[in-house]
């Protein structure tokens, strides 16, 4: 027996050196200290040892045990440490290699204008309110004076969900809500995307953006409408810009306007982006109608107010000089690039 704990501790010995990996350590530790391993089956038989003989086999046992797992626990760290010096070799950075170039996220010009937009109605005492996109025909069409006959109401016009929800067609529903909800002096802004079954073209597409205004108050007249927007054309624009207020018919505003700016194109000449009338129409305004207002809980009596609303995308190319709307949507890198 004696003979035997030798050749384990010699042969012991050997394998763990020989051992290349973590696993194969483990498989020398259960077969040579496991509950099934050779020198637990050898101390097993210490029961037929006469009563001399075992405390010195016993002690010899004590000892090949402990060097083994002195052994084992060496040669475990060994390895470690091979193989984090190894990942480390791996996963080495060079530091003085030249770094990737980051690409760089630019602001859209849509999102350029319009924050430009918010700015400048900022400053002149409007408040920022926005609605769901998803919206009741009870606000798109009803509440602002739209009867069920109307052409805007047409399912060619309208992306309807069901008979009473639809895609929002303006963003004109955000201010029935808030007249609703808020006693004049009301001075508002809502913009937002808005929806309609346009076909794609240079100056339209199913999916564009809104900013509609509203001012409700005592005394408000269309001499505050011409002012506040003209002033806020030339704010954006320039000083040197050209507007023109035409008469036109809106079912929420009475008496109602569409404000054009001459075409920065052909300069008032005729071209392809205004269809050769020298000015591109950016924005329909109007005093809100009585009806409007009573429906919402005003007396019109007491309070009048007027409401514009105007396409962003167009303010957009009328200010970069863009031909094609088109262009805002395709996310052309060439073209975002320049701003």
């Amino acid at each position: 027996m004696k003979g035997a704990l030798e050749n384990i501790r010699v042969t012991a010995r050997e394998q763990l050196a020989a051992a290349n990996d973590l696993a194969r350590l483990e498989e020398l530790r259960v077969s040579l200290l496991g509950k099934k391993g050779e020198l637990t089956a050898i101390l097993k038989q210490m029961g037929k040892l006469s009563a001399e003989e075992r405390p010195v086999i016993g002690q010899l046992a004590n000892q090949v045990r402990a060097e083994i797992e002195q052994e084992l626990a060496d040669r475990m760290a060994e390895l470690k440490d091979a193989a984090m010096n190894a990942k480390l070799e791996e996963e080495r950075i060079d530091v003085t290699m030249p770094g990737f170039k980051s690409m760089i996220g630019k602001t859209h010009p849509i999102s350029l204008v319009l924050d430009e937009m918010k700015d400048i109605f900022i400053g002149m005492g409007f408040s920022i309110v926005a609605g769901p996109e998803v919206e009741l025909d009870e606000y798109n069409f009803e509440k602002l004076n739209l009867p069920k006959d109307h052409p805007a109401r047409d399912t060619q016009d309208t992306f309807y969900i069901t008979n009473n929800i639809l895609l929002r067609t303006q963003t004109s529903p955000v201010q029935v809500r808030t007249m609703e909800k808020q006693a004049p002096p009301i001075r508002i802004i809502s913009p937002g995307r808005v929806f309609r079954s346009d076909a794609v073209d240079a100056t339209h597409s199913p999916l564009f953006h809104q900013m509609e205004g509203l001012v409700v108050d005592k005394g408000v007249t269309m001499a505050d409408l011409k002012g506040t927007l003209e002033l806020f054309v030339k704010k954006l624009y320039g000083e040197d810009s050209v507007v023109r207020f035409r008469p036109h018919h809106f079912p929420f505003t009475e008496p109602s306007a569409e404000l054009d700016v001459m075409c920065f194109n052909c300069h008032g000449k005729g071209c392809r982006l205004c269809k050769g009338e020298g000015w591109i129409e950016i924005l329909g305004c109007g005093m809100v109608h009585p009806k409007v207002l009573r429906g919402c809980g005003i007396d019109p009596d007491v309070y009048s107010g007027f409401a514009f609303g105007m396409g962003v995308e167009r303010i957009v190319m009328r200010k970069y000089n863009i031909d094609d709307l088109r262009l805002l949507f395709e996310n052309d890198l060439r073209f975002l690039d320049q701003f």
